[in-house]
């Protein structure tokens, strides 16, 4: 039998390797944050930013703007130039495969449109994730000034808003991908609860930036039981006036909201597997359902463990994880 063509083969294999890249990303910029390196280049220089210092002379000025922010005064000072040539390239490396997935993303794209792959439909997907790639690089760059003149650290918020977003679009990007399949309608039933899925599983991405900003996986790393009860006590929840913001800073609620967020995202993926039981989706419900379990597990441990760098990292590599598989599925559905 001759086989079909498939005439978006191209473009889908590009989106999916697009998404690898931010994946890539994501885990790079975790290590940058486990190894605290995230504001040792204190500039955003789009064009020289490219190449790392070539000199000893260079080396030294880059240095000695680091001196001059808070986190070297305060937590750093003493510090010894190979010391800072090693948080210097996670932050170089993190930058640079930024641009490496711009030009990815936006050459390929013109080349696509060019030549006709790409129809009005499709290409408005893919500009507004080109706009949300953009956008990211000056997210990322707002975030790093955060930490520059009166903080040690980023902001809590922004690095929150710097994560979750790319893990946005890398859901897009699977999403697009995946809606170019030739065949790929596995069942009519349950979409909406995939999307649902979803949004909790970026809900609690964020949730996890804000744990591991405040270090509350370091301050309350028991299980099942949280300062020793399994549900604080309302007054120790809400400490922070105006309420609000204890979602961020209260360690103690941080943490407590990150982990009954799991809960909640692992009984609604139970509840997914069990509605699609008997369906075509059936199968594929069950294997995320499977994901988020280990997720959790993956989550404990790390926890308990105080949040060793391969953990943490195996840890957000699990997010990653069930993002793409989440949005595979969903965007199967018809």
């Amino acid at each position: 039998m001759p086989q079909v063509a498939d005439p978006m083969r191209e473009v889908r294999r590009w989106l999916w390797a697009v998404a690898v890249l931010v994946a890539g990303m994501v885990m790079l910029g975790g290590a940058t944050r486990l190894t605290g390196s995230g504001l040792s280049i204190t500039e955003w220089n789009v064009v020289t930013g490219v190449f790392p210092p070539l000199t000893d002379a260079a080396w030294l000025a880059e240095f000695q703007k680091y001196k001059a922010i808070p986190q070297y005064l305060e937590i750093n000072k003493g510090m010894s130039l190979s010391d800072f040539k090693f948080i210097y390239f996670w932050e170089w490396a993190h930058r640079l495969l930024g641009r490496i997935v711009g030009f990815a993303f936006a050459i390929p794209l013109g080349i696509f449109w060019w030549r006709g792959k790409i129809d009005r439909t499709l290409g408005a997907k893919l500009l507004v994730l080109l706009f949300l790639g953009g956008l990211q690089g000056f997210i990322g760059w707002w975030m790093v000034a955060s930490g520059l003149s009166v903080r040690t650290d980023v902001s809590q918020y922004r690095l929150a808003v710097h994560l979750t977003l790319a893990c946005i679009i890398f859901v897009g990007l699977i999403w697009v991908a995946t809606t170019l399949l030739p065949k790929r309608e596995i069942g009519r039933r349950g979409k909406v609860f995939a999307i649902i899925l979803i949004a909790l599983s970026l809900v609690q991405v964020f949730l996890g930036a804000i744990v591991a900003k405040t270090n509350a996986g370091l301050t309350f790393n028991t299980w099942p039981l949280i300062d020793g009860v399994f549900h604080p006590k309302r007054e120790q929840l809400f400490l922070l006036e105006p309420w609000w913001r204890n979602v961020f800073e209260n360690v103690l609620a941080v943490q407590f909201n990150h982990r009954m967020t799991a809960y909640l995202l692992w009984f609604a993926a139970l509840g997914y597997a069990l509605y699609q039981m008997r369906r075509a989706a059936s199968r594929e419900a069950w294997i995320l359902f499977a994901l988020i379990s280990a997720q959790a597990v993956l989550g404990i441990v790390t926890l308990l463990y105080a949040v060793p760098l391969a953990l943490g990292l195996a840890h957000q590599a699990g997010a990653v994880a069930v993002l793409a598989y989440a949005s595979f599925h969903a965007a199967k559905l018809s």
